[in-house]
């Protein structure tokens, strides 16, 4: 796609309504990205199986215009998101790739964002209910696809994280806005560790809406499927009628259940050396714990985090996402996302060398530049 085509599609014009019209009726399984019609569903299958489903810029180009579309159309009552391959929803974005621009000083590392987050920004807004089946690998990217939508169905196969300042990043995809709104301080204790939520606790946690055997999504979606009214009460009962009768983990206590309290205080702190500062105070195993990950992390990371989360908590979506994307630039434009994606994803040696190497070292004056407007190559939505 080029860049003309880009700009014509984005904003769903009649040309994108035209094309995502056709591009249903031709979709081959070697397609990274299924769009289907089905009753008066809009069905999107994530399918590279073989790298978890995660997102590629492609795969983003074709879902957009085909939600404007379906949005638009009065046959479709709602819209189903899922994966295949049976391990994954979404794993993630297409990293590697963003890595490869952003090193070059590709466009490919302003597209993938300004897209991504674009999309978000369709799903948080659609008009027509918004099912995602969140089963299996959840993470980054695919959080993105799934948790500004209605509904978000767990199953005993999710597991959720957004584990982004372990790679020099920060939870976007709209992670300023929905994180800051969990109770209490969960979500930032998400954002700042990269703690992984599986099966009910995505539930509990208040990221799922509802949680249903990963067996039985087959059958929860020809039901979907048969609705004939499909207002957003006739899915939730429907939903709700499958979440009542699964019976995993049921009696489990929420994971983090024993440490809210702890959560809830030590990470309301105003700043980065303060929460570390409570952590060590606490001394108990569960802020040993955390202080170990946090040392890990990326101390620009876990510092833009910190205020992309505090800001972004009485910020609109669009808000959230318009400053997340300065954040992406910012990040792009570093140090640490290129030695994080290294020591992680291509070398594997999980030793990043981070510069600056302690957050004492990263200034207010340095955050304070990421999150300033960038004029004209800002995130319009």
């Amino acid at each position: 796609m080029t860049e003309s085509d880009g700009a014509g599609s984005r904003h769903g014009g009649p040309p994108a309504a035209a094309a995502a019209q056709k591009m249903y009726k031709h979709t081959g399984s070697s397609d990274e990205v299924l769009l289907e019609k089905k009753g008066g569903a809009g069905i999107i299958t994530l399918n590279r199986p073989k790298a978890l489903n995660a997102l590629n810029l492609s795969m983003i180009q074709q879902i957009y215009p085909q939600i404007k579309a379906w949005e638009q159309d009065p046959e479709t009552f709602l819209i189903i998101i899922k994966g295949t391959g049976g391990k994954a929803f979404c794993a993630g974005g297409d990293i590697r790739a963003i890595t490869d621009a952003g090193k070059v000083g590709d466009k490919l590392a302003q597209d993938f964002f300004r897209e991504e987050y674009t999309l978000n920004n369709a799903i948080g807004t659609c008009k027509k209910p918004y099912v995602a089946l969140i089963d299996g690998i959840t993470m980054g990217g695919g959080v993105g696809l799934s948790v500004h939508g209605h509904f978000r169905v767990a199953t005993e196969k999710t597991l959720f994280a957004m584990p982004e300042t372990a790679i020099g990043l920060f939870p976007d995809v709209g992670g300023g806005y929905f994180l800051p709104r969990l109770s209490g301080k969960i979500g930032y204790y998400l954002a700042l560790t990269g703690f992984r939520l599986k099966g009910r606790d995505v539930l509990k946690a208040g990221i799922a809406t509802h949680f249903v055997e990963s067996e039985k999504l087959p059958d929860l979606e020809k039901d979907l499927i048969a609705l004939k009214s499909a207002s957003k009460e006739n899915i939730a009962d429907l939903l709700n009628s499958y979440h009542v009768k699964s019976k995993i983990d049921q009696e489990k206590e929420f994971v983090l259940d024993e440490h809210m309290e702890k959560i809830n205080s030590l990470f309301s702190a105003n700043s980065m050396e303060e929460i570390v500062k409570k952590l060590k105070e606490d001394g108990s195993p569960f802020a040993i714990k955390q202080l170990e990950t946090i040392n890990k992390m990326s101390p620009t990371s876990l510092k833009m985090t910190l205020r992309q989360l505090r800001e972004g908590a009485s910020m609109s979506l669009q808000d959230v996402l318009t400053m997340e994307y300065r954040l992406s630039q910012a990040c792009m434009r570093g140090h640490d996302f290129y030695e994080g994606v290294r020591a992680v994803l291509i070398d594997k040696d999980q030793s990043p060398r981070w510069k600056p190497a302690a957050l004492e070292e990263v200034s207010d004056e340095f955050v304070d530049n990421c999150f300033k407007p960038l004029g004209n190559n800002d995130l319009e939505l």
